[in-house]
């Protein structure tokens, strides 16, 4: 047509007209054809039956003879007079050609699925179908990719299917429409499938966000995975049980489909298709035998009947012997290969049934059930928790935390449990109902006691039952539906015409038989069932909004079908697809940020009635890496262009490419970080710059990461542990410019209102702390600067002393570094080390001023901006305080005037403090005579420290401290002790020397040392001695370490090596009871009262079953 038009001159009318004549529809004239699709509706997914009679009915429309009954005759037959099967029962119906046979599963058996797995197997390979299967369970983004429409369908029925007992609940759309690709841009999880054209690759096919998504070409066998993926439980075990049951069957666990076949293949398929596609007027050019049409020679006797009546001559036919024996061998192959299917199959959902049932076998114990009454807890279904997560994750074996951390997280689980506590006001929902008896049944068999968890791998024990089940079923069938028969029909219509479908007669096919229809009762039942979902799932509306709102745009649709862009809709059909998504994502940030703020603030939550205070670093993680996911998800959402998987990183590049060519052009103004960290000396930490485009730099020159998505994922880890997140973004925000270039009008972060509510959301994380970029990132290099700050009032402005330092965090120490001479200030670079915990400092006494008083110690990392202060107060030096020339300081983390202020009003507890410099300076007489603690006070910081001890260890290992604050820091088990020996202590000056508590304790050692034999008693002689030598031998092992500890810091050692090896409570009183403490002691003393040391020794017997490990910077020279 397009070339006949191009041809004729447009001037001539005569020629025009003609044309429109020869080329236009008359209906007397002309006969029209046009396409047609027979869709069968059935209330349960008779896949392989409906199937089969389709088959049946196009055959007879394309076959040389007319089938033996009119058509309506085999459509009136299915939708009046076939039944649907009774549970665990089978049914044979009649097609036009031969009978079908369809199976229904029993009450506590997996629900019917007709879909067959063995082609998804084949199609993918193990490996890649349990790695999207996994992808469905997280709720990620899974695109699938095919030219094949067939293939699409088979993939993303054949994986929702193995879902049991959990439900897809967000966008499903198995085969999307070219008109609908804008729906890539939704940022809601989905499950969508797209038909690739020839010859497109895949780098060729723009996709609005990849930074959570799974893309699975089916045609190439290939999958391309999100970062951050778990992998699903005991996979490896998984799939070995999985392609045993495959190889029973004959299929390769590493599928049958490979690149260099299936494109062949596919093609061959398509050229196939389009030389038989009637529709262009192709017609297939091999002609349909008699004895095909015949097949199934049960009707022969009638087809013969309704010939005479016709008055069509038709000789009796005699099929060869042969024939007939291949017939029936073909049929009986066909019946065997349908009832593998089906037993392949099942088996295939058991193993994937059986890895639930094993993992979730005590869900029922954490489900919270609180409300009174179905209306109430619909009512309040946002505020309230009904699943204890952190309980359950604590319950579970360590390899599966990382995947089920997740999975509890997501909407199908929400909804699984919802269904759960539904269920105790109306009907069990059915997949529910079966899962529930699968669990009762492991528990009657298998004896499992509800709290013991192992990650052994459980195979499947009910594979030979499930198989038998489907066998004896289809083996021996339990009803027959009645043949179909002729009908009262018009004369003359529904003429058959070989190639093409009959206009039906809707009179015949608008009632069926009387009292005969068992439909009525079950679409009732059915709706009902549909209206309890619905109720139930009201907390999700925004997903069933979305797949309404799809639903309509795609009927609105349908008349423009060749408008592929979103840009020529109109704007009112834009808003009202995409604010559902605005909506969504804001309602989405306000959840995970609150759930984040309550979980962490621990016990405060508590009082406010949030519910428990726990949350294991685990969850942590995972709602962090939640909140990336979501991050990366508002920055797709509208994008118009895109460099990169990660639209965030995309934005950001830009935005510093931007910011770093007006910096040529004029000085930017750059944030200032907290003030200046001073003290008494006037030394301070320089400020440390705070800056979007510096924090991007520092993840640049991360070369661990190579992706955009993790580069995206690290800078707002980054950014939320420097509590600069919101800042950021809306930094980021600011340059309007750039987000409408970036940015459809519709998108997100081009809806001002909600945009400020968004940060305003994230500013609220401020309030806690978070090391999710220190704890995760654990081996990159970090830069960090440390500043010596001494007390100048009382030491020397110079020191002739080498000066070294070493600092030790949670994951590794800097090892000793030398200081510059009279440089109180160096900068390092190590590998990541942690939340800091200790700083040992010291020097080689060298030089004629080699005394020095430091005030405190302060170190930063430059990346995260965290500030420790290590608090000292005392001298290093021989002949000065205590003789010592290095000292183990302990760390705090330092927080900005901001934080304090918030911290106020939050009222969040304050992390325990490191020693203070007044302590330490009332231990050694520096400041004269302070106020001394009374019996009582010292008794009371005992049992605190020791008190705070038991709680560290009753924590889960997660969520512990540092444990060397608790010995050692300033209300710790150290400290407490010293309180306990300094207490009538005799310190006075004696020939102008200090006396310290080492010296009674090395006197003690000389006298045990000295003395054969203790106690006249010889029982206590047994029981003493050992415990003597004990203690002898730890002190002189202190002694004679090659360090230059001062006597106060070997008292530390041997308190920490004591308790490490529960050996406190035997070394007190034989210090007690040592004659040295007579002479050494006032008779008021703490020590010299029996009563005073009885319940000392109580007090310490608390913590003897703690595994104790001191971190080797307190210890380290010391060889015990």
């Amino acid at each position: 047509m397009d070339s006949l038009a191009s041809s004729i001159d447009e001037g001539d009318a005569t020629s025009l007209l003609k044309l429109q004549r020869y080329n236009s529809y008359d209906i007397n004239r002309d006969t029209l054809y046009v396409s047609k699709s027979i869709c069968l509706i059935t209330p349960l997914p008779f896949m392989q039956a409906c199937k089969k009679f389709l088959l049946q009915l196009h055959k007879a429309v394309t076959s040389q003879q007319p089938p033996p009954l009119p058509l309506e005759s085999y459509i009136h037959n299915i939708l009046y007079e076939v039944p649907l099967p009774p549970p665990g029962r089978s049914l044979k119906f009649y097609g036009v050609y031969e009978p079908v046979i369809c199976q229904r599963p029993g009450p506590n058996e997996l629900p019917l699925s007709d879909y067959p797995l063995r082609e998804a197997c084949e199609l993918l390979g193990l490996e890649n179908l349990v790695q999207v299967f996994t992808c469905v369970l997280l709720e990620m983004q899974i695109l699938l990719y095919s030219q094949d429409y067939q293939r699409l369908m088979t993939v993303a029925e054949g994986i929702t299917t193995l879902l049991f007992p959990f439900q897809w609940q967000h966008v499903y759309v198995p085969i999307l429409p070219a008109s609908l690709l804008h729906f890539l841009d939704a940022p809601v999880p989905y499950l969508m499938g797209l038909q690739s054209k020839e010859g497109t690759d895949r780098s060729k096919l723009e996709l609005p966000q990849e930074a959570n998504l799974c893309f699975v070409d089916i045609d190439n066998h290939f999958i391309e995975l999100p970062e951050e993926f778990p992998q699903f439980p005991n996979k490896v075990d998984f799939i070995q049980e999985l392609s045993e049951v495959l190889l029973q069957f004959g299929i390769p666990p590493e599928g049958s489909l490979h690149c260099s076949e299936s494109a062949t293949k596919l093609k061959n398929m398509v050229l196939k298709d389009l030389a038989n596609d009637k529709k262009n007027g192709n017609v297939p050019n091999n002609s349909v035998s008699v004895y095909e049409l015949l097949k199934g020679s049960e009707t022969i006797a009638r087809l013969q009947a309704l010939a005479k009546r016709t008055g069509v001559a038709m000789e009796k036919i005699d099929l060869p012997a042969s024939l007939n024996e291949k017939e029936k061998d073909l049929k009986l192959q066909c019946e065997e290969a349908d009832l593998r299917d089906y037993q392949l199959n099942v088996q295939l959902r058991e193993v994937f049934a059986n890895r639930f049932t094993q993992m979730f076998a005590d869900y029922e114990a954490f489900v919270i059930q609180t409300a009174q009454d179905m209306e109430s807890w619909l009512t309040n279904r946002e505020q309230m928790q009904n699943f204890d997560k952190a309980s359950f994750l604590s319950d579970q074996p360590e390899p599966y935390l990382p995947f089920l951390s997740r999975f509890i997280e997501t909407q199908m689980f929400a909804t699984f449990i919802d269904n759960k506590i539904m269920s105790q006001w109306e009907e069990k929902d059915p997949l529910l109902r079966v899962f529930d008896s699968r669990i009762e049944k492991i528990r009657l068999y298998n004896v499992r006691a509800p709290t013991l968890r192992t990650s052994i791998y459980q195979k499947c024990s009910s594979l030979k039952e499930a198989a038998q089940s489907i066998e004896q079923r289809l083996m021996k069938m339990d009803h027959t539906a009645i043949h179909p028969h002729l009908l009262d029909m018009k004369i003359g219509q529904g003429k058959y015409e070989q190639g093409f479908f009959p206009k039906l007669q809707s009179d015949v096919l608008a009632t069926g038989p009387a009292n005969n229809n068992r439909w009525v009762s079950r679409s009732a039942t059915a709706q009902r069932r549909k209206e309890r979902l619905r109720q139930s799932s009201e907390h999700i509306g925004l997903d069933s909004d979305l797949r309404e709102k799809y639903m309509q745009e795609a009927r609105s649709l349908g008349k423009n079908l060749r408008q592929p862009k979103l840009s020529d809709l109109s704007p009112a059909v834009i808003a009202q697809t995409n604010w559902k998504f605005v909506e969504g994502l804001l309602k989405e940030c306000r959840m995970k940020t609150k759930r984040m703020l309550v979980e962490k603030m621990g016990h405060e939550a508590v009082e406010l009635g949030h519910g428990e205070a726990n949350i294991t670093g685990l969850e942590e993680n995972t709602l962090i890496a939640s909140l990336c996911d979501l991050l990366e998800r508002i920055w797709s959402h509208g994008l118009l262009v895109k460099q990169g998987k990660s639209a965030l990183w995309s934005h950001l590049i830009q935005f510093q490419d931007r910011e770093e060519k007006q910096e040529h052009l004029t000085d930017s103004p750059v944030a200032l970080g907290p003030e200046r960290r001073k003290s008494d000396s006037g030394v301070m930490l320089p400020t440390l710059r705070v800056s979007l485009i510096q924090d991007m730099r520092h993840v640049q020159n991360m070369t661990e990461i190579k992706t955009d998505v993790g580069r995206a994922r690290a800078w707002i880890r980054l950014s939320l542990e420097k509590k600069l997140l919101s800042q950021h973004l809306k930094q980021l925000l600011s340059n309007q410019p750039l987000t409408k270039k970036l940015y459809k009008r519709y998108a997100f972060l081009r809806c001002e209102e909600e945009r400020e509510q968004f940060l305003y959301h994230l500013l609220s994380l401020n309030a806690v702390d978070y090391f999710c970029f220190t704890s995760v990132f654990t081996t990159i290099m970090i830069p960090y600067r440390s500043v010596i700050i001494p007390i100048k009032k009382l030491s020397n402005a110079i020191i002739t002393s080498n000066p070294w330092i070493c600092v030790s965090g949670e994951l590794g120490d800097t090892g000793v570094m030398q200081i510059p001479k009279n440089l109180l200030e160096m900068t390092f670079e190590c590998q990541n080390l942690g939340k800091l915990t200790t700083v040992q400092i010291g020097h080689d006494n060298s030089g004629l001023l080699a005394k020095w008083l430091v005030d405190c110690v302060m170190v930063r990392n430059e990346i995260t901006g965290h500030t420790y202060r290590f608090p000292c107060g005392r001298w290093l030096g021989k002949g000065v305080d205590d003789g010592s020339l290095e000292r183990i300081l302990i760390g705090e983390l330092m927080t900005s005037a901001s934080d304090e202020d918030l911290g106020k009003q939050c009222r969040t507890p304050p992390q325990q403090k490191s020693p203070t410099t007044t302590r330490r300076l009332s231990i050694t007489s520096l400041t004269g005579k302070p106020a001394k603690p009374n019996a009582g006070q010292i008794q009371e910081g005992i049992g605190e420290a020791v008190n705070n001890i038991v709680k560290h260890f009753h924590k889960p290992e997660k969520e512990r401290g540092s444990l060397t604050v608790l010995l050692c820091g300033e209300n710790g088990l150290v400290a407490a002790l010293e309180q306990v020996f300094h207490h009538g202590f005799k310190s006075a000056r004696i020939f102008h020397k200090n006396v310290f508590i080492w010296d009674f304790v090395e006197k003690a050692v000389a006298y045990f040392e000295t003395t054969d034999q203790i106690l006249d008693n010889e029982d206590d002689v047994l029981i003493q001695k050992p415990s003597c030598k004990t203690f002898c031998h730890y002190v002189n092992a202190i002694n004679t370490a090659p360090r230059n500890i001062g006597k106060d810091g070997k008292f530390q050692i041997l308190v920490c090596l004591g308790t490490r090896d529960h050996l406190l409570p035997q070394w007190i009183p034989l210090l007690a009871e040592c004659p040295a403490i007579t002479r050494m002691y006032e008779e008021n003393a703490l020590l010299r009262d029996h009563m005073t040391v009885n319940s000392l020794i109580r007090i310490l017997q608390t913590i003897q079953d703690f595994t104790i490990v001191l971190e080797g910077s307190l210890i380290k020279g010391v060889d015990v």
